[in-house]
């Protein structure tokens, strides 16, 4: 290939003074656009890495294992008491027997301030003979006790409370070891008379008129 040097011109007119700094500008346009796209492919945040590029510090931690559930909470065994509301006829039954055959009832709501202690034991021997045969007639009495009062006895671990008291000086845990004061008393049946229909037992002694 061969140059003809003759066609290159010597001279610059205005015509080409223009085309040569058009020239010169676009290439200045294309400079700059090349450093910006080259700053802005540095400036592209990494891309996530792909499988290939996967390592183990890469993988989701692995979740807590679970708290143990609480223990639960000990049982614990509460005694029901029942409570057994008392019916007050039998109470009133005893109550009128004890005033009929012993004048119970009058001779404890009579003031003896002003009898002398003779006429108060006569008074007390027909109360003691009364009481006495409303029992023997009405309620079956055993002892709790067997032994002889003035014994010395021992009452075990898990004794019942209800059947002996312990008096005096109570210090730790059964068994304890003392002496029988008393044997105590136990009801073991019960006669009470059989209640009409009607019959007011809130009525303990009737009144008396004498014609």
């Amino acid at each position: 290939m061969q140059i003809d040097l003759s066609l290159i011109p010597t001279t610059f007119d205005a015509v080409h003074a223009g085309l040569a700094a058009t020239v010169v500008g676009l290439l200045f346009l294309q400079i700059l656009f090349i450093t910006v796209a080259f700053i802005a492919l540095l400036r592209r945040p990494k891309p996530a890495a792909t499988v290939s590029e996967w390592t183990p510090a890469m993988a989701e931690p692995e979740p807590a294992p679970a708290p143990p559930p609480p223990a639960p909470a000990p049982v614990v065994k509460t005694e029901t008491v029942v409570v057994k509301e008392a019916t007050p006829d039998a109470a009133l039954q005893l109550l009128g027997l004890l005033q009929k055959e012993a004048r119970f009832i009058d001779f404890v709501q009579e003031s003896i301030t002003g009898y002398s202690d003779a006429d108060i034991g006569a008074a007390a021997r027909v109360v003691h003979d009364g009481c006495s045969k409303v029992l023997r007639q009405h309620f079956e009495l055993d002892s709790v006790r067997k032994e002889a009062e003035g014994n010395r006895v021992t009452l075990p671990k898990g004794f019942d409370a209800q059947a002996v008291r312990v008096t005096g000086n109570v210090v730790g845990e059964a068994p304890f070891t003392g002496t029988l004061v008393h044997r105590g008393w136990r009801v073991t049946a019960t006669h009470l008379p059989k209640i009409t229909e009607g019959h007011d037992v809130s009525v303990v002694a009737a009144a008396e008129v004498e014609l």
